[in-house]
């Protein structure tokens, strides 16, 4: 049972749990990623799409941002992890993308789309969903 409300989709997993989902979408960074000699030692534009399931907070949000996860949180592990230097596989940054997602105390399931956007003749790339139960 989904139900869209102003960008926030609270969803139902097979636990019967509610969670809400927050999401960063099309996020573009200069990466530099790949395998081939020719994707050594330069950057490819790459376009990150994450959306995380989190459980309700315990108290009310009380319009502040610390009892939230916060899209920050997202972004800025996104560009820690590619900060880091070269990476070989979009499935590695997929990867580490939705650990450090996992890794926040109230993220439940996390889907991570990764595309590099100008491989000819269009964009490629990987989509992987992992929970907590599988981190």
């Amino acid at each position: 049972m989904m139900e869209q409300r102003l960008g926030r989709v609270s969803s139902t997993r097979d636990t019967g749990e509610i969670l809400d989902r927050i999401f960063v979408h099309d996020y573009v960074l200069d990466v530099e990623i790949g395998v081939h000699h020719n994707e050594k030692g330069v950057t490819q534009r790459v376009r990150f799409s994450v959306d995380i399931d989190v459980t309700p907070g315990p108290d009310t949000l009380e319009d502040d941002i610390a009892r939230t996860l916060d899209y920050d949180y997202v972004i800025n592990g996104i560009k820690d992890i590619i900060g880091r230097g070269h990476i070989n596989l979009v499935e590695t940054l997929a990867e580490e993308v939705a650990q450090h997602c996992l890794a926040h105390p109230r993220a439940a399931w996390v889907k991570v789309v990764i595309e590099k956007i100008d491989k000819d003749p269009g964009a490629v790339g990987v989509e992987i969903v992992r929970s907590r139960c599988e981190a």
